[in-house]
């Protein structure tokens, strides 16, 4: 006989299939946001599957600071090809040498928030009318405020109190001329939640999840990893740490943490154990209170 109980992670499987055909089926050309981090890695393993054996509908977006860790860019490239998609990449410094982005200054510069010039201009050139992304509610509180189907105003601006109801998961994807929308089909997943679903269907993820020696600086409450892009200032000791990363970004301001994690069951017991949020080490996150509200409303994912 079939068993048609489902346990928690194959209920979130199930409604993230549902939200990705959804947006298959509302709008006339969709993306999906891909960095090369695990929530987008998890969500592309649900686009194969919802669509399998077909391919994937939707084009990959990355947009490339330029200050990315070489091992984002490396697994990137591989899913990517693996997979068969195409890749569209908007270029960070193509927006800082048009002026349409200007690029911050001092020890703390990043481009992180420069993403969501870019990203805009690429909706724009390639006429995208939603943009699927890996946000989940529990990794911010803005985050939190989000519907599965994000309106954003011709501007690409995000207004919480101008967001559809979803009752009964009926999604409503109508929008005029020049909007558009981000799709968020893992917003009830939870951090451990896509660690045990890497683990369950075996999942590569990239090495930076995973315990390893790296020359890193403390600044600003935050371990940062030593790269071209981040420059120890005279009172910055370099030392040698034992680190892995809980979510990886633009290397100017993803923060590390101190962890002895090998594998997905030591990352598993790790994050069950941990006083800290998953985005607690982001630098980017600490610049005010509201700091991921106010770049959402500017355009960010």
């Amino acid at each position: 006989m079939y068993n048609y109980n489902l346990n928690h992670l194959e209920q979130l499987e199930s409604e993230a299939i549902y939200v990705l055909r959804e947006t298959a089926a509302q709008f006339e050309k969709p993306a999906l946001l891909f960095s090369g981090g695990k929530d987008s890695i998890i969500m592309a393993y649900l686009a194969y599957k919802a669509f399998a054996p077909a391919k994937i509908p939707f084009p990959f977006v990355h947009v490339d600071t330029g200050h990315n860790f070489p091992e984002t860019i490396e697994f990137r490239d591989k899913f990517v090809e693996k997979y068969g998609v195409n890749l569209v990449i908007g270029l960070v410094q193509d927006s800082i040498d048009r002026g349409t982005a200007t690029e911050e200054c001092g020890q703390n510069a990043s481009r992180n928030s420069l993403q969501s010039v870019t990203l805009l201009e690429t909706i724009d050139r390639e006429r995208f009318d939603a943009c699927l992304g890996g946000g989940r509610r529990d990794e911010e509180k803005a985050r939190a405020k989000e519907r599965f189907f994000s309106h954003r105003d011709a501007f690409g601006q995000w207004d919480p109190k101008n967001q559809r109801p979803e009752l009964w998961n009926l999604f409503n994807g109508g929008r005029g001329q020049g909007e558009n929308f981000r799709v968020f089909p893992l917003s009830n997943w939870t951090e451990m939640d896509i660690w045990q679903y890497a683990k369950l269907e075996n999942i590569e993820l990239p090495s930076l999840y995973f315990a390893h020696k790296r020359e890193v600086i403390d600044r600003n409450g935050s371990i940062l990893a030593v790269t071209d892009f981040v420059t120890p200032s005279e009172n910055e000791a370099i030392r040698q740490e034992t680190v892995r990363f809980r979510t990886i970004g633009d290397a100017t301001c993803t923060g590390a943490v101190v962890s002895n994690a090998k594998d997905l069951d030591d990352v598993i017991g790790e994050v069950s154990a941990s006083r800290m949020t998953e985005r607690g080490a982001r630098a980017d996150d600490k610049r005010s209170e509201a700091a991921m509200e106010d770049r959402k409303k500017q355009g960010y994912f």
